[in-house]
C-alpha cells in the first residue's frame, strides 16, 4: 500500500460524491411526501365535494296522479270501484306505492289509494319536511284534494307512525287504523346492522349512497325479508330514485317520534277501532313487542307465522284476506 494512501483518505476521498446522494435522497424523499399531501388533499376534496353534492340533491314529483301540496308534492294511485269503502296504504322507510302491489288483488272490490310518502318513490324530495306530522298533514291534504272523506288507514314500519299521526290530527277523517310490523316503542327496534350503522357516518356515509348499486341495495333490503321473495324490480328502482336526505331525515324522524311517545300511548285514548299485523319472524322489531300493543282498548292483534318484516310481500294473501275484513268490517254505512 502506498503510505500516502491509507483508509482514511479513501473515505475521506469518497466524501464529495457521497454528499449529493445524500441530497438526492433527501429531495426524493421530500417529493414523495409532497405526492402524498397532494393526493391526500385532493381525494379530501373530492370526499367534501361529494358530501355537499349528495345532501343538496332533491328532485320533484313525478307520476300520473300528483297532488300539488306546498312545500313537497305528493304521487298518489287509486284502484278499485271510487264509490266503495275507501282503505288508504302507506309505505314504511325506502318503500313506495310498489310495496303494496301484491295485496291489491285481495282489495280489489275496495277503494284502494296508495300514497308515495314525501321523498319516497315518485313524489317530490325537498331538503326539509319529513318529520312524521309534517308526513301526516300532507297525507290528509292529499286526501281532501282527491275528495276521500273517510277512510281505514294502514300503514307499513314508518308509514303506520305516519298513519298514527294522521289519527291524531284527522280524527274526522280516519275510520279505522291498521299498523303492519310498525314498532310500538323504540327500544322495541333490534338493533342496526353494520351497513346501517356506516349510513349515519359523516363522508363515508354519503361516499356509499353515491357508489350504491342494484346488487347493495338488494343486499341492504335483505333484513327486511324472512320468507324468500322476488323482490320487484320497481321496488329497487325506487329506492335508487330517493336522495341522501330524504332517506335518512324520514329515519330520522321516525325516531324521534317514537322516542318522543310510544305508538300504543298515543292510540289508547282515540277508541278507534285498530288492527295490527305483525310478522313472527320480524327482524327489525321485537315480535314479542306487537304485545305492546294490548294497551290499546279493543286492539286486535294478529300474528304471522314464519314472516318477516314485510307481510304484504312475503304472505299477501294472508295479509291481504286480513286487510280487507277489517276495512269492510268498519267501513262507515253508505
Amino acid at each position: 500500500m502506498d503510505e500516502t494512501t491509507t483508509p482514511h483518505t479513501k473515505r475521506a476521498s469518497r466524501r464529495p460524491d457521497a454528499a449529493p446522494n445524500v441530497q438526492r435522497r433527501r429531495w426524493a424523499r421530500s417529493r414523495r411526501w409532497r405526492i402524498t399531501l397532494l393526493v391526500a388533499g385532493a381525494l379530501a376534496l373530492l370526499l367534501v365535494g361529494n358530501t355537499v353534492s349528495v345532501l343538496s340533491q332533491t328532485a320533484g314529483a313525478s307520476g300520473d296522479q300528483i297532488v300539488r301540496i306546498p312545500g313537497g308534492d305528493l304521487h298518489v294511485a287509486q284502484d278499485g270501484p271510487p264509490d266503495a269503502p275507501t282503505v288508504v296504504l302507506l309505505h314504511g322507510l325506502g318503500g313506495s306505492t310498489a310495496w303494496w302491489d301484491s295485496v291489491l288483488p285481495a282489495l280489489r272490490d275496495l277503494h284502494v289509494v296508495r300514497v308515495d310518502l314525501l321523498g319516497h318513490g315518485s313524489s317530490a324530495k325537498p331538503a326539509a319536511g319529513y318529520g312524521m306530522a309534517e308526513q301526516a298533514r300532507r297525507v290528509g291534504a292529499a286526501l281532501d284534494q282527491i275528495g276521500v272523506h273517510r277512510a281505514t288507514v294502514v300503514g307499513h314500519s314508518t308509514g303506520g307512525a305516519v298513519a298514527t299521526a294522521l289519527v291524531e290530527q284527522r280524527r274526522d277523517l280516519v275510520e279505522a287504523i291498521a299498523l303492519v310490523d310498525t314498532g310500538p316503542r323504540l327500544d322495541a327496534y333490534t338493533g342496526d346492522s353494520f351497513a346501517a350503522q356506516l349510513m349515519s357516518t359523516p363522508v363515508v356515509s354519503q361516499l356509499i349512497w353515491r357508489l350504491r348499486t342494484d346488487g347493495t341495495i338488494r343486499t341492504a333490503l335483505s333484513s327486511a325479508f324472512t320468507r324468500d321473495v322476488t323482490v320487484p324490480d320497481q321496488v329497487i328502482a325506487d329506492v335508487r330514485g330517493m336522495t341522501y336526505r330524504s332517506l335518512t331525515a324520514t329515519d330520522e324522524a321516525s325516531s324521534a317520534y317514537l322516542k318522543e311517545r310510544p305508538i300504543p300511548e298515543r292510540l289508547a285514548d282515540l277508541g278507534l277501532p285498530t288492527l295490527v299485523i305483525f310478522g313472527s319472524q320480524d327482524h327489525r322489531w321485537r315480535p314479542s313487542s306487537a304485545q305492546g300493543y294490548r294497551t290499546v282498548p279493543h286492539a286486535r292483534i294478529e300474528i304471522l307465522a314464519g314472516v318477516g318484516h314485510t307481510p304484504m310481500l312475503e304472505d299477501p294473501d294472508t295479509t291481504g284476506a286480513l286487510l280487507h275484513g277489517f276495512a269492510t268490517e268498519t267501513a262507515p254505512p253508505h
